[in-house]
């Protein structure tokens, strides 16, 4: 079922929420030197107030101090993916593996402080330890707190001074080495109700935690505190490595930032009586899951309302098994903080079978639309748009329409027959591939590119997988964009203008669907559950360009500027320059080209003067400066190490600081840490 608020199918599902004053938006606003939230403020805008640090002086910042994370365990991921948080004085993050929490100062780089939390068997099962991205802060009674998840899905509430567990507050766990106080196990209000565990023969063990025929849940952002709530969000495997189509539902918890008291529990998949529950045929709402919030959350204080952001159901590139759209994957839900019940949502992907997840936190700004104040929220999303919503009753600010998009052959696969495509803001990355997006630089690659192209079923935006054996003859399908916006380059925001700086990287995929039964995965947690999938997925990324280049035109990634008072693009620029392996490249000799940028997605934040800019994974170990109005960069400096996820500012004894998370050979997981001399 879909309910619409203005002509159209599938537009909006939510409650109109009446009164709500359209003014400024104070809430949002904090101490114009402090990081409180991963994302700067409760909006996730990743903007600071400061301007100590113009374009005249950029160019003069120094590296002040250089905080190394590896010296808290190797990473799997080789880099580590969390922002530092700056509140009273004090830097907290999260590092290594294992999430180490740390406290560091912020003018020397010193640990202050750290907590661990004790060895399981369930952090040995992870797949997603090293993506922890950081720490939430709270108070109570003036004291402050922090708050942290742990891959083995563990809260924990720490003293901000100490480090120390709270006492009185949460419940014991039964393991050795587990503090009395100050934790909670999440797996036994996450699965109480849940039908499988019900049924389940045996006795929960808080050590392993979920049996794993039943299923597999982490955590990849820490929690949200708002309103004396902490909103826990949670990580499910990823589908892009199932067989299996039995997993757990990622439902969001929410608990008393006091006590540790559990509060509430949305469920993401609705159970019978719930509103979506009719999206789910085939009762695959009783055995399957991974719907889950594994990319920070936001939130409108003023409006007591967080912003979750989803993925897709079990198995990401097949679902024959659990035909109809499948709330809430996919989507935006606007929970009642208190009580978490749903105020409004929208799903931006039925019946997802792209790997289309929303990736990164909701972004809550205040502008202008036709002459009317608006508050507004957007989500930027792997398929290049940034669909655009009024935060409080889930309005589309400008029309989404649902269009009609190509059908499955894959047999027992059945997609939506539309997609809801934004009118306003236009997209801002390529999508679909056609022969026209192919490589032209000479004739020979484009020649050659076309030549790749023969063994692949092109096709526009929401392109469906095809499976391996085609009668065709085809390889694979091809869909593009592979993710546009990403978790490697969230989105930043002027809060001051309005103004949406997108982070985008170019990118394809293909992907072969292939029976089930034929995938000989190991039996770990990449296979979780009991029913072998009719078809799944093997040999990801192999469709590739001419001679080591990519297949299609650049530039491949830029930042884009777009106002949301209009939804009009600004400007654009390119990503860093081109790198040396193309511009060096042998078959390029001689050819004058453009700036391509890299293959990378952009790390942003935003100052009262400046966007500035690292180049991601990858890319020149620099850090730039943008003129917000233009685009053109005005400064440029050194870093140790490339420029990743990330990056933050702070006011600290009256100094401007820019923090940048930095990897590279010899400098795994580190913080860099600039300032003007």
């Amino acid at each position: 079922m879909r309910t619409t608020a203005q002509p159209g199918r599938g537009l909006l599902t939510g409650i109109v929420v009446a009164g709500i004053l359209l003014a400024a938006f104070p809430a949002l606003a904090q101490d114009a030197g402090e990081w409180r939230y991963i994302g700067g403020d409760a909006a996730h805008t990743r903007y600071s107030a400061l301007d100590q640090i113009t374009a005249d002086n950029f160019d003069d910042l120094e590296v002040a101090w250089i905080w190394r994370g590896d010296n808290f365990g190797p990473s799997r991921l080789g880099v580590s993916r969390s922002t530092p948080i700056y509140v009273d004085g004090t830097l907290y993050t999260v590092a290594g593996e294992r999430r180490t929490v740390v406290a560091i100062d912020p003018a020397s780089g010193e640990t202050l402080w750290t907590f661990r939390e004790p060895h399981t068997t369930r952090f040995d099962r992870g797949m997603r330890n090293g993506y922890g991205k950081g720490v939430a802060w709270g108070e109570i009674d003036g004291r402050g707190v922090i708050y942290t998840i742990s891959p083995a899905f563990f809260l924990y509430a720490l003293d901000a001074q100490t480090g120390l567990p709270l006492d009185d507050w949460g419940t014991a766990v039964p393991l050795p080495g587990f503090p009395s106080t100050g934790v909670v196990d999440l797996l036994p209000d996450l699965i109480a109700d849940w039908g499988p565990w019900l049924s389940w023969d045996g006795a929960y063990d808080p050590d392993f935690g979920i049996p794993r025929e039943l299923g597999y849940i982490t955590s990849s952002s820490p929690p949200i505190v708002v309103d004396g709530v902490v909103v826990v969000g949670n990580s499910a495997e990823q589908g892009y490595n199932q067989t299996r189509i039995e997993n757990v539902p990622g439902d969001i918890l929410g608990y008393d930032a006091r006590t540790g008291e559990h509060l509430w529990k949305f469920n993401v998949i609705p159970r019978p009586g719930e509103f979506g529950h009719e999206t789910w045929e085939n009762d695959a709402w009783e055995w399957t899951g991974d719907v889950s919030s594994w990319a920070p959350m936001s939130a409108d204080p003023d409006l007591g309302l967080v912003y979750i952001p989803t993925n897709p159901p079990t198995i990401d590139f097949y679902g024959g098994f659990r035909p109809g759209d499948g709330l809430f994957g996919t989507s935006v839900i606007a929970l009642d903080v208190r009580t978490g019940e749903r105020r409004w949502h929208f799903q931006t992907v039925h019946h997802d079978i792209w790997n289309f997840d929303n990736p990164t936190a909701p972004v809550a700004v205040d502008v202008t639309v036709d002459g009317r104040p608006r508050r507004i929220v957007v989500q930027a999303t792997k398929q290049g748009w940034a669909y655009t919503f009024d935060r409080a009753t889930g309005e589309p600010v400008w029309p989404i329409e649902e269009r009609p998009v190509p059908q499955s052959e894959v047999p027992g696969e059945r997609l939506s027959p539309t997609q809801p495509m934004p009118t306003r803001p236009a997209a801002y990355e390529m999508q679909g591939l056609t022969e026209d997006d192919l490589i032209d630089f000479t004739p020979e690659l484009r020649a050659e590119a076309l030549e790749i192209t023969r063994n692949y079923r092109l096709g526009p935006i929401f392109n469906p997988p095809i499976q391996r054996g085609h009668p065709s003859g085809l390889r694979s399908f091809v869909s593009c964009p592979s993710g546009a916006s990403n978790i490697h380059g969230p989105t930043s925001a002027d809060p001051e203008t309005g103004i949406l700086y997108v982070s985008t990287r170019r990118g394809c995929r293909s992907e072969n669907i292939v029976p089930g039964a034929l995938i000989d995965f190991p039996e770990d947690i990449k296979t979780t559950g009991r029913t072998i999938a009719e078809y799944a997925v093997l040999n990801r990324g192999d469709f590739r360009g001419p001679q080591g280049l990519p297949i299609f035109k650049p530039p491949y990634s830029r930042i884009v500027a777009i106002d949301m008072n209009t939804g009009e693009h600004l400007w654009e620029t390119p990503n860093g320059d081109t790198p040396e392996r193309i511009r060096n490249h042998p078959a390029l000799q001689g050819v004058d080209l453009p700036n391509t940028g890299l293959l990378s997605h952009p790390v942003t934040m935003v100052t009262r003067t400046l966007v500035v800019t690292a180049e991601g994974t990858g890319g020149t170990p620099r850090l730039h400066a943008l003129d917000k109005r233009t685009g053109e960069r005005v400064g440029t400096v050194e870093l140790p190490a490339s420029g990743q996820y990330g990056m933050m500012g702070y006011l600290h004894q009256d100094r401007q600081y820019i923090v940048v998370q930095v990897a590279g050979p010899g400098l795994p997981g580190a913080l860099a840490a600039l300032r003007l001399p």
